[in-house]
């Protein structure tokens, strides 16, 4: 009859213990409603006239290789930000690029250095590669016709928002 009782007090308790360890009911689930989605916030880019762009970064060197290469469409209100730990000589070029870009070329603080505007795709050699003549730390590139769209000029600025390792717009003196 020890044993028995010994048994059964053993399962009581595994039985305490699985019932802690098992997750709770929602009463949210229970009652048929749906959480919250998820909201994804990406990094943005504020053009000179207001105007937002969504942005893709590119901070490895694979991805600044690559850059919007292979892609079918690039919508107006998305860009590609390529970013750099330090300024230096960057070469753009439109290789396996299938749609026309505006290319803006960034100093460390977002100031436009360079614009090359309605860059076109290139699908075999040689392909023009665009180089400005001062170092740059970023890149921006958005769909072909945006440079003119949005006023961006050179010597403007643009105010970036959750770029990690890059200047927040608070410091660009135009906005």
């Amino acid at each position: 009859m020890r044993v028995k009782a010994g048994a059964v007090c053993g399962l009581a308790i595994l039985s305490l213990v699985i019932g802690a360890c098992t997750q709770p009911t929602s009463h949210v689930a229970d009652a048929g409603i749906a959480p919250p989605p998820l909201e994804i916030v990406l990094p943005r880019a504020t053009l000179p006239d207001g105007a937002t762009l969504d942005l893709e970064l590119a901070t490895t060197p694979e991805e600044t290789t690559t850059g919007l290469m292979f892609r079918p469409s690039l919508p107006a209100d998305r860009g590609m930000l390529l970013l750099w730990s330090e300024e230096r000589n960057a070469t753009i070029w439109m290789m396996n690029v299938l749609v026309p870009l505006d290319i803006v070329f960034l100093d460390d603080v977002g100031k436009v250095i360079e614009i090359v505007a309605d860059a076109r795709p290139c699908a075999a050699e040689p392909c023009p590669r665009f180089t400005p003549d001062k170092p740059s730390r970023a890149v921006l590139e958005m769909a072909a016709g945006s440079v003119a769209a949005h006023g961006i000029t050179v010597g403007g600025s643009i105010r970036f928002e959750r770029v990690p390792g890059y200047p927040v717009a608070e410091t660009n003196s135009e906005f």
